[in-house]
């Protein structure tokens, strides 16, 4: 394995593994978080988050991956000078940037509110305004790192992000809790806010440790002292078909918080009850499929410095190799977590969540079931952007998202609005969007990168070895109780199971598992250079 790969391996290792913890504290989480503001508690919530995902998608999106591409192409070119200036213009350029942002979701509060259908969501859309700041600027700063290949932290802020708000978040909701539903959702989402202060406090404080080290670096003196305009243009030229794309999912969720609420009132289902379905498919079905997603952005995170590095080294076959190895992992992490997650969605939902009633249990484990063969969709989607992105292509992922998601809205709207399906309609969009974006993607990736798509050793070991997985799943769950903390056995066995058939198949080799042992401090056998 050559050391880009291993680099992407072990990149992505950091921030799999991390990410993965995030999700899951995000998801438990949620459980006392539930049981204080309850399912119409949980559809406020759930309605100004859209909102904030806009305006950040919009605000810093872009921004920290041109950031990457840059600073990781200036240091293949030996020019840490052009990498530094690099970062100080885009830190000015996120923090005006969020300054805007905060300050337009703060006097807009009352029109977002009222957009959203549900008047008590305007304390929260103002608890959760400074956190567009914050992240705008710790953008920058992650960028950085990324861009010198060092994921660390980025996966150690966002862990810091997530436990913040499980020690912050839940008390504000139960003192919020205390004056109206309003206030408690108002209350978790200032937790957001204070969280995201914290990370950014860590992340400034590495950033001065590793001044020095950065500095030491050698500089060439055939590298060229571009003025701050040129760089400024070039980071805009790069992120802003970034941020277009990145901001196509974000949008369309906005339109959905309102949209999938009004639709299922037209569908015939009462306010209140609508109120409660959206909120058990967004805070619940979401936050669990959100849970392996986190493995897709890593990938994606991983593969654009490591692809742009090998277009400024001018090393078309390590480029090969890591789009590749990129796209492999991509179905060797998104096939079995699709399939698992489907076929143990009631008991996973049993075991993790409350619910009044089986038959709310029966409808959220059906639309998790369905919506779980999204994640591989969107964990290709996701590997197939980050190397158009690497390849600067950065456009193509753009317009190949927007078509998905224009095909999502329209079946939003007419499928939640026919009685017979209602909140059934949102993950049957969903998979039409990520297959709509994920094929012309896999083209594009072929044409420009010259690589030959191995069908079988990049989709077809992975899926063999979840078939292998599925059959095991399905006899325990036969054979034993799938109630309570067995889901968890449930789980256990299935990954144990994929585990061992993804090695016997070669989905997975030793190769891949080494920078995994190192980074556990274990010794991996001999590698050998590509």
């Amino acid at each position: 394995m050559s050391n880009t790969q291993k680099s992407i391996v072990s990149g992505m290792t950091v921030l799999s593994l991390v990410g993965v913890i995030c999700k899951i504290v995000g998801a438990l989480y949620r459980i006392p978080l539930a049981w204080l503001i309850g399912d119409e508690g949980m559809g406020t919530y759930q309605l100004v988050f859209p909102t904030y995902n806009m305006l950040l998608t919009i605000s810093s999106a872009g921004l920290p991956v041109a950031i990457s591409r840059m600073v990781s192409y200036s240091l293949a070119k030996d020019d840490p000078r052009s990498a530094k200036r690099i970062f100080r213009v885009a830190l000015c350029l996120l923090t005006a940037l969020g300054f805007i942002a905060m300050l337009l979701m703060i006097v807009m509060s009352p029109t977002l509110a009222q957009r959203s259908g549900d008047l008590s969501t305007q304390p929260g859309f103002v608890a959760i305004a400074p956190a567009l700041l914050l992240v705008c600027v710790m953008s920058a700063l992650r960028g950085f790192m990324q861009g010198q290949q060092n994921m660390v932290p980025t996966a150690i802020s966002q862990l810091i992000e997530q436990v913040g708000k499980v020690f912050v978040a839940l008390p504000l909701a139960w003192l919020g809790s205390r004056v109206s539903i309003a206030y408690a959702a108002a209350g978790v989402l200032l937790g957001t806010s204070l969280a995201e202060a914290a990370a950014l406090l860590y992340m400034v404080i590495v950033y001065h440790r590793k001044k020095a080290t950065f500095a030491a670096l050698p500089q060439s003196d055939e590298s060229e002292n571009l003025p701050a305009k040129s760089l400024l243009r070039r980071l805009l030229s790069l992120s802003i078909p970034i941020t277009l794309g990145a901001c196509i999912v974000p949008i369309a969720s906005f339109i959905d918080s309102g949209l999938l609420l009004n639709r299922l009132v037209v569908a015939g289902i009462p306010r209140n009850e609508a109120l409660g379905l959206y909120g058990r498919y967004s805070g619940y079905v979401l936050t669990l499929i959100n849970v392996p997603t986190a493995l897709a952005t890593a990938i994606a995170m991983s593969l654009v410095p490591s692809i742009s590095g090998a277009m400024a080294r001018g090393d078309g076959k390590g480029m090969r190799h890591q789009s590749a190895l990129g796209l492999r992992l991509s179905f060797v992490v998104g096939l079995p977590c699709s399939i698992g997650m489907s076929m143990l969605s009631k008991q996973l939902l049993d075991l993790v969540y409350h619910f009044d009633t089986p038959e709310a249990l029966q409808v959220t484990a059906n639309l998790l079931s369905i919506s779980s063969l999204t994640i591989v969709l969107f964990t290709v989607v996701q590997s197939t952007s980050g190397i158009l992105q690497g390849l600067r292509k950065q456009r193509i992922p753009m317009y190949t998202l927007m078509l998905g998601v224009a095909v999502k809205i329209f079946l939003n709207y007419t499928l939640i609005g026919t009685p017979s399906i209602h909140i059934y309609g949102a993950p049957i969009a969903s998979l039409a969007c990520y297959t709509l974006s994920m094929v012309p993607n896999l083209f594009y990736v072929r044409k420009y990168t010259g690589m030959k798509l191995d069908l079988w050793n990049i989709a077809g070991k992975p899926a063999l070895a979840t078939a292998v997985m599925a059959l095991v799943l399905f006899g325990s769950m036969k054979l034993l109780p799938t109630n309570g903390f067995w889901a968890l056995i449930q789980v256990c066995i299935g990954a144990a199971a994929y585990a061992g058939a993804a090695l016997m198949t070669g989905a997975v080799s030793r190769d891949d598992l080494a920078p995994i042992l190192r980074r556990f401090g274990r010794k991996g056998s001999p590698k050998k250079e590509d």
